[in-house]
């Protein structure tokens, strides 16, 4: 008898005890709220950039002729030194061109002739004492005036048949060399394809674009917003979109003075040093994206920054009651700021509980 009594008081205190839990959880469950943990872990502040990697130089090699490429001595991705070959230009003149060139040839051989023949005459008649120093000095200026005019049109004359012409003050050929060393990253053009000259009153056609691509840079913009608390030698980190587990660390030594706009956005022009790490290959032109690191801080107690409400200066929170009834407010004081969490630094503990309200409904 005895027994039985034990036991049907086991099962009482049972069924009590899973009736409390039940109520609890319950409670718990209609409750309009979660609750979320405080933590501990990094913060940091943070300005983005996007942009690209390129190279820190880029060069756009062109032709001082006319005429069209006859030859491309390099492939996309070859290493040049400076002064190896690129292309070579074949003249094209018009025949209205060629006419006139050996026409000013012809014209300036002729006026070179007649001073000729008038300062020999004047030198002759110079020793005999009939003409004086200063006729004599006259042809011998005529002659030297008419020798450099031949000269000049015997050069246009070579450039537009040849393409080249080496004197001790000119040096033009129809071989376009490396300027500098480096890559060639584009060809812009393809044999067959006409050429305008590079002179001072006309751009003319690049031809390739060489660059050094040990010396890669990021460069990006940053919306204005940000610009303000950006200085040169802050930390960046680069993430690639080529290489999504990649991360570079790099170095701001360029922030544009002055802003651009795009699609109506005021943006700044900001570029970093890349220090890239073992195993990474980077390219000109991979999609990139800069972290630059205002200010970092390590090991701090951190909330969802949307759990915080900012009115008057002060910071507020809601953390559970301690027995039935609705939440409390509380305030905190709030440090660093990532835009999703933020640092508490006075007003909560580790794995305290602040509470998450749901979203409102818009209706």
């Amino acid at each position: 008898m005895r027994k039985g009594v034990i036991g049907i008081g086991v099962v009482v205190l049972a069924a009590g005890a899973a009736g409390v839990l039940y109520s609890r959880s319950r409670s718990e469950k209609d409750k309009p709220y979660k609750l979320v943990e405080v933590t501990r872990g990094p913060v940091v502040e943070k300005a983005l950039a996007v942009g690209a990697i390129r190279p820190k130089r880029e060069i756009a090699v062109k032709s001082k002729i006319s005429g069209i490429v006859k030859r491309s001595f390099r492939e996309v991705g070859d290493h040049v030194s400076t002064g190896d070959p690129l292309f070579e230009i074949l003249p094209d003149p018009t025949p209205m061109e060629l006419t006139e060139a050996r026409r000013e040839v012809e014209i300036a051989r002729n006026v070179f002739d007649q001073a000729k023949k008038r300062s020999d005459r004047t030198a002759a008649l110079s020793k005999q004492g009939i003409v004086s120093n200063q006729e004599s000095d006259t042809a011998d200026k005529e002659i030297q005036d008419a020798q450099i005019r031949l000269n000049l049109a015997q050069e246009r004359l070579a450039l537009v048949e040849k393409g080249r012409v080496k004197t001790s003050q000119l040096d033009v050929e129809s071989i376009i060399r490396a300027p500098v060393s480096g890559t060639v990253l584009e060809l812009l053009v393809n044999e067959g394809d006409p050429v305008v000259p590079l002179t001072s009153y006309q751009a003319g056609t690049p031809l390739t674009t060489l660059a050094d691509m040990s010396q890669l840079v990021f460069k990006g913009t940053v919306d204005e917003i940000d610009v303000g608390k950006l200085e040169e030698g802050m930390p960046a980190r680069i993430k690639i979109g080529a290489m999504p587990d990649a991360v570079v660390e790099g170095t701001v030594y360029k922030i544009a003075p002055k802003s651009k706009t795009a699609e109506g956005a005021t943006l700044f022009d900001v570029e970093v040093a890349l220090r890239p790490g073992s195993g990474v290959t980077l390219r000109a032109g991979y999609s990139a994206n800069a972290d630059i690191v205002v200010r970092e801080k390590q090991g701090v107690l951190l909330i969802p920054e949307r759990l915080v409400t900012f009115a008057d200066g002060k910071a507020t929170i809601e953390v559970p009651p301690p027995g039935e009834g609705e939440p409390v407010k509380k305030n905190i004081k709030v440090g660093l700021s990532d835009g999703i969490n933020i640092e508490v630094a006075e007003g909560l503990q580790l794995k305290d509980q602040v509470v998450e309200r749901p979203p409102k409904k818009i209706e």
